[in-house]
């Protein structure tokens, strides 16, 4: 299949902007409960903030960006980690008709130059002592930037105390002046090759994307009787897809709570205490939770059960995807009983350290393995994944709720087309697409034409039109024989080895495949405990010969998915990850393909000595 189109479930936003929903919520439920806000301190406590009390604090932040001179249409920079003020200042600045620029927190100094240099900003909002330093060392080739406030220094309670004496009508002009055509946020690229690019977003892009998603995954968004729909936030909003979690929760009344740490040890407690009903996450996440729960059943000695629960949750699942798409009749008799009993005794405990009222959840920026998204299926959580770019708002296709095909990025979302190009080129159309790249139409037009965006991924469609990526045009190696490689699946394969954290294929010019790999250090330490060994240093481990046995059986199960020329001959282990310190992944955990080739180019050479 060549193209497929889903029809949109609700007519495009004709007027208004982003911040029209939290007025009018205000207004219709003002004690509706819309976000949690946790307490100052490690492990403070949740409190809740009604409609009526976000449409507040927005509106006094808003008057005091107005008083401190902040216009309509001017861009103004946040750089923080997710957290409560984000969200604030996001709609406070969309109030008045003014552009928020995301920057990542761990951006280094040039890269926030280029930022702030290319997108005009006004002024910008940091979260501490560290990025205003960081700021204050380019400041002098930023001649437009005028103002620059600190969250963790009172910057919400300066403002709204510089705009008390300001008329709210000043503030609901702007807003009325605001439409869909607006520009609503310029989020740059996470520059895997290059210097990142500034995605212009209008207000129709995220209206568009999030309205549909709301509709056509209702079940998901959806408040139970007494029991309301929440989420919590861990996802950069810094990145399109937690800019989209957030917009998706206040359009749809869902109770949104934010996280700043994306590390289980501060996630997990903030799961069970936050409890929300779906969560929206990348892969990383997934597989954390899931080999933690296989590491704790080992170390109790339940590895047995635990795999045997692990292959009834995957039987299940397929057996129900089978019976939706009318290829079977669902699950046995004897599965069904096995189910029930492993219900008890393990798929509980996992939903019970996600907090226990999750059971859906979202998936994207990279690929999840299909026998993952089966398990927690099967273990009741449904992972809806999906695909998209900052060029298209987020999602441009999803697993729909009734008919999740696992193992693909799902079907188009309503009011979507997808087109595989003569190339295998994945182009996408819809009002979800961006209007073009900040100051560069020549790039502008190497991936917009009359509204078609060229993504730069290759994928194919089934019958039925879901989508499978299968790699980026940029990244396929070519050997020196010849052979074209998409290195993404293997490399996925490969990293779904609970000892593997990362895996990077090699071989453009080279006679044949290779990959370098690094370690889960806190995985590698459970298995060295379990075999009753000392934990090893970075350096003598990948020296390790029964870790490089373990590493090889990772790389061979990979190997099977691909034909012999495509195959990985040889592997290296590394001392240290891939970090986006060293300059070797995105913020967004991309690995940055020449830059680590550059950084280990002995390791990669010693690969074919």
């Amino acid at each position: 299949m060549r193209e497929f189109t889903v029809p949109p479930v609700e007519a495009a936003p004709q007027v208004g902007g982003l911040a029209d929903a939290l007025f009018d919520r205000a207004v219709a439920e003002p004690d509706r409960i819309v976000l949690g806000r946790r307490g100052p301190g490690p492990g403070g406590e949740w409190r809740d903030v009604t409609a009526a009390r976000f449409r507040d604090e927005v509106l006094g932040l808003a008057k005091g960006l107005l008083a401190e001179g902040v216009r309509f249409g001017d861009r103004v920079a946040i750089m923080a980690r997710t957290r409560y003020e984000w969200t604030l200042f996001d709609f406070a600045l969309w109030a008045v008709g003014a552009q928020p620029v995301p920057v990542y927190p761990t951006s280094s100094a040039e890269q926030v130059f280029w930022m702030l240099y290319d997108s005009e900003v006004t002024a910008c909002v940091v979260e501490h002592e560290d990025h205003a330093m960081t700021i204050g060392s380019v400041i002098d080739r930023l001649p437009r930037l005028q103002r620059l406030w600190q969250l963790d220094a009172g910057a919400v309670a300066e403002l709204t105390a510089a705009g008390a004496d300001i008329d709210e009508e000043v503030v609901h002009r702007h807003r009325r002046a605001v439409t869909p055509e607006t520009v609503a946020t310029v989020i740059y690229t996470s520059g895997t090759t290059g210097r990142p690019k500034g995605c212009v977003i209008t207000h129709s892009n995220l209206m568009f994307e999030t309205d549909m998603l709301l509709g056509r995954w209702e079940p998901v968004f959806r408040s139970r009787a007494g029991d309301q729909a929440s989420t919590l936030l861990f996802l950069p909003l810094a990145h399109v897809f937690g800019r989209m979690v957030e917009v998706a929760a206040v359009r749809g009344g869902v109770k949104l709570g934010h996280q700043p740490v994306m590390a289980a040890a501060e996630l997990l407690p903030d799961l069970a205490a936050f409890r929300p009903s779906f969560v929206l996450a990348v892969p990383y996440v997934f597989e954390k939770v899931f080999h933690a729960a296989r590491r704790k059943a080992e170390s109790e000695g339940r590895a047995g059960p635990f795999d045997k629960a692990v292959e009834v949750a995957v039987g299940y699942a397929e057996a129900l995807e089978h019976k939706a798409f009318g290829t079977g009749p669902g699950p046995s008799a004897a599965l069904r009983v096995q189910h029930q009993f492993f219900e008890k005794t393990v798929y509980g405990k996992v939903r019970a350290a996600l907090g226990g009222r999750l059971r859906y959840a979202m998936s994207g920026g990279s690929a999840m393995d299909r026998r993952q998204g089966l398990f927690f299926a099967g273990a009741g959580i449904t992972v809806f994944e999906g695909y998209g770019l900052t060029e298209s708002s987020a999602a441009a296709t999803a697993n729909p709720p009734e008919r999740a095909r696992y193992g693909t990025v799902g079907q188009p979302v309503p009011g979507t087309t997808v087109h595989i190009a003569e190339d295998g080129e994945v182009w996408l159309h819809g009002g979800q697409v961006f209007s073009g790249y900040l100051n560069d139409p020549e790039a502008t037009a190497a991936v917009l034409n009359d509204g078609w965006l060229a993504t730069g991924d290759l994928g194919s469609l089934d019958d039925d039109g879901y989508l499978t990526i299968t790699g980026r045009k940029k990244e396929i190696l070519v050997t020196s024989g010849g052979k074209s490689v998409a290195p993404t699946g293997l490399e996925e394969r490969v990293r779904s080895h609970p000892l593997i954290a990362q895996c990077i294929v090699v071989g453009n010019d080279r006679p044949y495949v290779a990959a370098l790999v690094t370690v889960d250090q806190e995985a590698v330490e459970h298995w060295l405990a379990m075999q009753g060994r000392a934990p090893l240093a970075p350096a003598e481990l990948v020296r390790d010969p029964a870790l490089e046995t373990e590493i090889r059986r990772g790389v061979v199960a990979a190997n099977t998915l691909v034909s012999q020329a495509e195959s990985i001959r040889t592997f290296r282990i590394l001392a240290h990850p891939f970090s986006e310190e060293h300059g070797l992944l995105t913020p967004s955990l991309k690995l940055k393909r020449k830059a680590i080739e550059r950084a280990y180019a002995a390791e990669v050479e010693a690969l074919y000595g």
